[in-house]
């Protein structure tokens, strides 16, 4: 992925939902302009939520994704049903597109209810006005009627798109906000297996662009390498940024008087909430035998025999607590409905995920009055680092004071 390409996790998310053949994967192609949905009288041609990138204007970069239909039948039907409502999680814009001379169905009203529960920003497409003899008017509130065969109003559709979804009043920043002009931020960047050759994964990326839009510098080194790095440089680094796994060798190289946190921290802070994550965090001294502890990823990358989330964190755990809970694990979209059976959840960093996924878990653990926490912030804590680590965001401060 290049430096100047929108990550999916960072790109407007626009799911389209509907029963099957009302002309979802019609309506992506008029509103792109491009065949990117196969398009078939065959009902049930999308069998998976199937996901583009692009750019939509007047939108900027967005994420399509064209979910099954609503009203799929048999055993496999029912999972791609579930499959679409989970979409509902990390979508920004719902599009439900109904057949406009068959009219709303059961199914329609079933996920526009739950599309008005999460307070999602909704659009209802009645399709193929071509066939109806006069276009009736709008009866609900962001209804607009169009053709996808013939383009009717899909200009007016886009322009809708646009208006349903609100800028931020501020923009999130992973550590941009921190630094000043000219300032250094230091990387410590181990070679991990998991990531493809040639490569650096997605927070590391992400981290180095923002560092760069705020004006400031990145020197960029490996673990074994900060110490002489930061001997070798002629000015303090304002802040020095691991990968959470080497973290207790970062902690011992870096001066008491340089910022040190983790990129799993700082994703935390920009699209989750680092104060509920750090309070979380301290279930790991109640645990006992047999306490249920829930990993949870936001991808679904090649595992390593070595792999953090299956392997490395339960061990960690398991020595830190002294006992053997039981641990389950999720990926990819995959989250637990009920999450009630769980002691404590841990989540990755979050990297692949939008902020409204990320925040929708983080709501279903309060919920269900089960802590969460995130990776790096559980091995600080662990390391006895978590103090250090969090330094740089005195608004969570608070929560540590007796450690």
């Amino acid at each position: 992925m290049s430096l100047n390409s929108t990550p999916n996790a960072d790109r407007i998310h626009i799911g389209i939902f509907g029963k099957r053949n009302a002309g979802k994967s019609s309506i992506i192609n008029a509103i792109t302009g491009q065949d990117l949905a196969v398009v078939s009288r065959i009902s049930g041609t999308t069998t998976d939520p199937v996901s583009k990138a692009m750019e939509l204007l007047p939108l900027g970069p967005v994420l399509v994704i064209d979910t099954p239909g609503l009203d799929d039948t048999g055993e496999l039907g029912a999972l791609r049903v579930r499959k679409s409502y989970q979409i509902l999680n990390k979508t920004d814009i719902a599009v439900l597109v109904i057949s406009g001379p068959d009219g709303i169905s059961p199914e329609d009203h079933a996920i526009l209810e739950r599309i008005q529960a999460k307070n999602i920003p909704c659009a209802i497409v009645m399709n193929k006005a071509d066939l109806m003899h006069s276009v009736p008017a709008a009866t609900r509130k962001n209804e607009i009627w169009v053709s996808a065969a013939t383009g009717y109003h899909i200009r007016e559709l886009k322009d809708l798109l646009a208006s349903l979804y609100h800028v931020p009043d501020e923009k999130l920043q992973i550590v941009g906000d921190l630094l000043s002009p000219s300032d250094l931020a230091v990387l410590v960047i181990p070679i991990d297996k998991a990531a493809p050759k040639g490569r650096l994964i997605l927070p590391q990326q992400q981290t180095i662009r923002d560092i760069l839009e705020a004006d400031a510098t990145a020197v960029v080194c490996k673990e074994y390498e900060l110490r002489e790095t930061l001997q070798a440089l002629r000015k303090k680094p304002k802040i020095v940024i691991t990968d959470s796994q080497v973290f207790a060798k970062v902690s011992a190289d870096t001066p008491k008087d340089i910022w040190m946190t983790s990129f799993s921290i700082l994703m935390a802070r920009y699209k989750g909430e680092l104060d509920t994550f750090v309070q979380g965090v301290r279930a790991l001294d109640t645990l006992a035998d047999r306490s249920r502890i829930l990993i949870s990823e936001g991808c679904t990358h090649h595992r390593q025999c070595d792999d953090i989330g299956t392997v490395k964190i339960p061990r960690w755990v398991r020595n830190y607590a002294g006992c053997d809970p039981q641990f389950s694990f999720s990926s990819g979209t995959e989250f637990p409905d009920d999450l009630h059976a769980y002691d404590l959840i841990i989540h990755c960093g979050g990297c692949m995920l939008n902020e409204r996924e990320m925040k929708y878990r983080i709501a279903c653990a309060k919920d269900a009055g089960v802590p969460i926490t995130n990776y790096g912030i559980l091995i600080a804590y662990m390391q006895g680092i978590l103090q250090r680590s969090v330094e740089p965001f005195p608004s969570v401060s608070m929560y540590l004071e007796d450690l």
